[in-house]
């Protein structure tokens, strides 16, 4: 399994675009469209999975994601998708891990992540901090790992 950090200058950048477009879960579509309008900061990046250079999952790590940036929480990994047949082989954790090495090497100590599922992120390090209604008007959880 290879994990790279993309931004809109890699050669996988339009390919994750298509594999976001034509994904099972629709927030992944959203995600594309982000891409193709290249609504990143500079340092901000797209984490993708790849097997046999084929893309399996994706995730972000952005200042911002469904938090209100009221709460001054930041940076995020967003959007974790891996695809049904290559689930349950701890993929969502090898981005995950590989977007915390990236938020360490810019100084950061820990990193938020926003989710309604329960159970999943706590066995990758993240501790609840509590419910919060995000900018969508709906109430998710907010995590923090640190790192």
């Amino acid at each position: 399994m290879d994990i790279y950090l993309i931004n809109n200058l890699h050669p996988l950048w339009n390919k994750t675009i298509d594999f976001a477009s034509n994904c099972s879960w629709q927030a992944g579509p959203y995600l594309a469209r982000m891409m193709q309008e290249n609504r990143f900061l500079e340092w901000e990046r797209v984490i993708i999975a790849c097997k046999q250079d084929r893309i399996v999952g994706f995730c972000t790590f952005t200042k911002d994601d469904e938090l209100p940036s009221k709460w001054g929480y930041y940076p995020f990994i967003g959007f974790v998708f891996v695809e049904e047949e290559s689930r349950g082989n701890r993929i969502s954790e090898l981005m995950i891990n590989k977007a915390s090495e990236y938020a360490k090497s810019l100084g950061y100590n820990k990193i938020y992540l926003m989710s309604g599922e329960h159970g999943l992120y706590e066995k990758y390090g993240f501790k609840k901090i509590g419910d919060f209604e995000t900018i969508f008007k709906t109430v998710d959880q907010l995590f923090c790992k640190d790192i």
